[in-house]
């Protein structure tokens, strides 16, 4: 009985948290055709709210971002870590590789974050009476396209006449050895009347999941918010849709992004400048957008003003997250179990610093997580040791009250109480793991460098599946033999369940990332060492103690 609770536990636990997070996913109220039609007519372009003093401007904006979009040059601008295609049109960012990543298909191809596809692409605009939006075709000021050895930063410039004189340029700064990008608006008033400008920046999406996501292995793909008084808010592409999203309107503070597996591109406005959110899903399709507006400063007749709001579009790597706002590395994204789960990739990184391979930094930190929980586990092996010396009795219990239940369950427990063993002693010890499995299941799913991270072998992207199946056969063997080590249930039928757990969950485990099919082959290799330690000791105790008797 011990031994099917112990297994039962963790087998219906760790499934029970996989559907859950699958159901979730699959429950997702679809949008209802008159609704979305309701909230996307008329909403092509972003408008302020009265408390931004948008006035009369917005109108204009709508009108030009509701025209049909023309056909445009591109042009590739390449530094050490990004090559961004950016169109005329607006001056939108359409493309843009990650040179130190690769595909999730085709290793021989970077990864491409913003790309057609998945019409994912950054755009801004300016909102006044004939101000430029994202449908107004730029032209560029001459300048490099790769970013110049020994330089830290390259510009790309482009500008665009409004009416009644006013000049407008959209200054794109990319930066050496960083993934974030500067967006700013220079706007300078040529014309008789004072302007009070609103800009804003948007990312664009469709609702589709990027590769490499499985039902097995499904993250979190949609649009967040984050502000210091709400926090962290992932808000789903159905609520959108419904218009029913609930994220912070405004705030002086906080960014909105646009998340996926191991990636993220979000926009970061300067500190202490107000700042409105919205999300919209657009007609005609599965696209949405969410942005954020901000007010630029009155420009008088003859001055000139501008903002500039920070654009990270790159990996989610929590260090250089934090270094671009505050909260921002919450998209790496462990949900209630962030408490034990941030301390534990800490520890990783840590170890990592030190062997310089994820792989083996993975193999240590099991052995320290072993560790710290070696007196639980021993608790727990012993009880099944005794567990199992008592087996015999028993099997002899049960054919001797066969056809009384009762009596049987009440000379076990006599039996039980005789001889000082719990019944539950191999199962409390485990429930108290397992909110530490389940955080480190998050890290290693989460954690984008262990993205095409090797570590030994034909293991050459922790994030993958094994090519070969190795680790889970492996995985699948050391549960068999743990089995084994495990008291035999009295009863044929739960011994043949048992002896078939190995193969029902391992077979869950083909397709999950090699990184965490390690943890697991660790863990349970450094059990069988333990349990087998322990279960000689007490069955020898046990065998000396009969001896004596005799």
């Amino acid at each position: 009985m011990d031994t099917r609770r112990l297994i039962l536990v963790l087998i219906f636990t760790f499934s029970s948290f996989m559907l859950w997070e699958n159901w979730q996913k699959y429950n997702q109220p679809k949008p209802a055709a008159a609704a979305v039609a309701g909230q996307t007519a008329g909403a092509d372009a972003p408008k302020p709210s009265a408390a931004l003093q948008a006035g009369a401007a917005v109108a204009s904006a709508a009108t030009a971002e509701a025209a049909a979009p023309v056909a445009t040059e591109t042009f590739t601008v390449t530094t050490d870590r990004v090559k961004a295609t950016i169109s005329a049109q607006g001056g939108d960012l359409i493309g843009l590789d990650l040179l130190s990543y690769k595909e999730h298909d085709d290793k021989t191809r970077n990864f491409v974050l913003f790309d057609a596809k998945h019409k994912y692409l950054a755009q801004s605009g300016l909102i006044g009476e004939g101000l430029p939006t994202h449908r107004t075709v730029f032209r560029r000021v001459a300048g490099p396209d790769t970013l110049a050895e020994g330089a830290d930063e390259l510009k790309v410039r482009l500008e665009a006449d409004a009416p009644n004189g006013v000049k407008v340029a959209k200054i794109l700064t990319f930066k050496r050895g960083s993934y974030s990008i500067d967006v700013a608006w220079e706007i300078a008033n040529g014309g008789d009347k004072a302007l009070a400008p609103h800009a804003y920046f948007q990312l664009q999406r469709d609702d589709v999941a990027p590769a490499g996501e499985t039902k097995m292995v499904s993250t979190f793909t949609g649009p967040a918010v984050y502000t210091e008084a709400d926090k962290y808010q992932k808000v789903d592409f159905s609520a959108v849709a419904d218009n029913k999203a609930k994220f912070a309107k405004t705030a002086d503070n906080g960014w909105l992004a646009m998340v996926q597996h191991y990636f993220v591109s979000a926009w970061v406005p300067q500190e202490k400048t107000p700042r409105e959110f919205y999300m919209r899903k657009l007609d005609g399709g599965n696209v949405f957008q969410a942005g954020v507006i901000v007010p630029v400063a009155e420009i008088a007749p003859g001055a000139k003003a501008g903002t500039s709001v920070t654009l990270y579009a790159g990996p989610q790597e929590q260090s250089a997250l934090k270094q671009v706002a505050p909260g921002l590395d919450l998209v790496v994204d462990y949900g209630w179990l962030t408490v034990v789960a941030a301390p534990i990739f800490w520890a990783l990184e840590a170890i990592y610093k030190l062997v310089g391979n994820w792989g083996w930094a993975i193999v240590v930190l099991t052995i320290l997580i072993k560790a710290v929980f070696y007196p639980l586990s021993a608790a727990s092996y012993k009880s099944m040791a005794k567990m199992r010396t008592m087996t015999p009795r028993l099997m002899q219990l049960k054919e001797r009250y066969a056809d009384d239940k009762q009596r049987l369950n009440q000379e076990m427990m006599k039996l039980y109480q005789t001889e000082k063993i719990n019944p539950l002693g191999g199962c409390l010890p485990i429930l108290v793991q397992i909110p530490v499995f389940i955080a480190l299941y998050w890290v290693l799913l989460g954690a984008v460098e262990m993205r095409d991270a090797p570590w030994i072998g034909w293991i050459t992207d922790l994030a993958s599946a094994d090519p070969y199946y190795i680790l889970p056969v492996i995985m699948m063997a050391s549960m068999f033999i743990q089995t084994k080590l495990n008291p035999t249930p009295p009863d044929p039928i739960q011994a043949k369940v048992m002896m078939m757990m190995p193969l029902i969950f391992g077979f869950m485990f083909f397709w999950f990332p090699s990184g965490l099919v390690l943890y697991w082959v660790v863990n349970n290799v450094l059990s069988i060492a333990q349990q087998w330690q322990i279960t000689k000791v007490i069955e020898a105790g046990g065998k000396a103690a009969n001896d004596a008797k005799a």
